[in-house]
């Protein structure tokens, strides 16, 4: 996940959602047995793998010992494989032993350009490549969930598509990656998936699970400013055209699009976050060029924020008598969970939970590629406490200290696991007119 701060994915018609019941039919006692045996059989070998790809990560569309190792557990077992999907993602079916529908299950693969600063004695081996974000325990969670519900197969209605997805924090530059081009190269599509599930950790206590319908995470756009001024002796200022003084006044001026005319029900955030130019110190400069990044909950929201932005800047620089460009490129959508599926698969989590221990998300100005999965088929996206509870905070996201707790493991897999088996029962229950959800 980016902080652009990263789960798994089920997908559902929205013709079949709207006319749907409030609740998916939980498994039966016997099969949530049978679960949490097979969590417990394949617990050691999935902390295995989660250790051994924190001592290995790769960074996008890199993935590539990581992709092998997925697919090398899976083939053997009678998934259908796919490799090489967006670069270096692995698509695995699971066919049940039933006729049914289709649901997704995502998690990322990618790791950080951070140099690691733990004591773990799994630590990385890559000089400056860290699993930072929690990735390789998403991946691992994944796996684990795909061979628990391969234990169970013979009583699934539908079929499971596993995504191990690449570049989730972005793609290198100049190449293309990540969910969108998962979802381009047509990962959903055989079999056509009806849900997606997905999930990311994050430092609440071990035990927990943070959820709500809606908004989950913000739109993430980028955009550059370049202030055309002319250039002239420091000591003869009213010859040239400062873009100094204009970026300054730029960057303070683009203060009030979100605190003066955007709607403070609406979140944005708006950051400008480097700034360069000049040549020399006793030289007006010609040319400076500002960066950042916006976050918006609401389409509207974003549309606003760039056409406000973009006359800031031209209203200014036109005052100076300057010039400028203004590009604002659209990054990942917001992730949204979609009501009617929130709706259905909430009874599952608190069956799980309870309601102590299923905490309610407020949405985050964080972004998530998982948004581009969602908006092909509805999708649910929760997050997992990872914090050791016996201490008092951990190392947040994206740092070189970031040690998530291996203890959420075994409950990542369990949470999956159940949702998957309640949205095959709900959807096949519906589609032959039985109560699904």
């Amino acid at each position: 996940m980016r902080i652009r701060v990263c789960l798994s994915t089920v997908v559902l018609s929205l013709a079949v959602l709207a006319a749907a019941p409030p609740a998916a039919r939980p498994v039966d006692p016997k099969t949530a047995k049978r679960i949490e045996a097979e969590i417990e059989r394949n617990r050691a070998e999935v902390v295995k793998v989660r250790r051994f790809l924190h001592m290995n990560p790769e960074l996008g569309n890199r993935e590539v010992e990581t992709a092998r190792l997925i697919a090398s557990r899976l083939e053997p077992l009678g998934f259908e494989v796919r490799t090489g999907v967006a670069k270096t993602g692995v698509v695995a079916v699971l066919k049940g032993g039933q006729p049914g529908p289709a649901v997704a299950v995502r998690a990322d693969m990618d790791a950080l350009p951070v140099q690691e600063a733990t004591n773990l004695p799994y630590k990385s081996l890559n000089a400056g490549v860290m699993h930072a974000c929690g990735h390789d325990v998403h991946s691992s969670v994944v796996l684990g969930t795909a061979l628990v519900l391969h234990a169970l197969r013979d009583q699934l209605k539908g079929s499971v598509t596993f995504l191990f997805q690449p570049s989730e924090e972005g793609p290198p530059e100049g190449e293309d990656g990540g969910a969108d081009l998962m979802v381009r190269e047509g990962a959903l599509d055989d079999p056509p998936v009806r849900a997606v599930f997905g999930f990311h950790v994050w430092p609440e206590n071990v035990g927990t699970v943070l959820f709500a319908p809606g908004n989950v995470t913000a739109a993430a756009d980028t955009f550059v400013v370049t202030v055309k001024g002319r250039s002239a002796h420091g000591a003869r200022p009213h010859e040239g055209i400062d873009a100094v003084v204009i970026a300054a006044e730029i960057v303070t001026a683009l203060q009030t699009v979100v605190s003066r005319a955007s709607d403070p029900t609406d979140p944005a955030v708006l950051t400008v976050g480097t700034i360069a130019g000049g040549s020399r110190r006793n030289i007006i400069a010609d040319r400076v060029v500002l960066e950042g990044t916006v976050r918006t909950l609401s389409e509207a929201s974003q549309k606003k924020v760039r056409q406000l932005m973009e006359s800031v800047v031209r209203n200014i620089t036109e005052i100076y008598g300057a010039g400028f460009e203004f590009e604002y490129k659209p990054g990942n959508p917001s992730v949204y969970n979609n009501p009617e599926l929130a709706s259905a698969m909430t009874p599952t989590l608190v069956r799980l939970l309870g309601k102590d221990r299923l905490l309610d998300w407020k949405p985050q100005m964080i972004a998530e590629d998982f948004a581009f999965l969602a908006r092909k088929a509805p999708g649910l996206y929760f997050f997992l406490g990872v914090k050791n509870p016996a201490l008092p905070t951990m190392a947040p996201l994206h740092s070189p200290q970031f040690s998530p707790d291996e203890r959420a493991i075994p409950l990542g897999m369990k949470v999956l696991s159940h949702l998957v088996v309640d949205a095959l029962e709900g959807q096949s229950a519906l589609a032959s007119g039985g109560p699904g959800f």
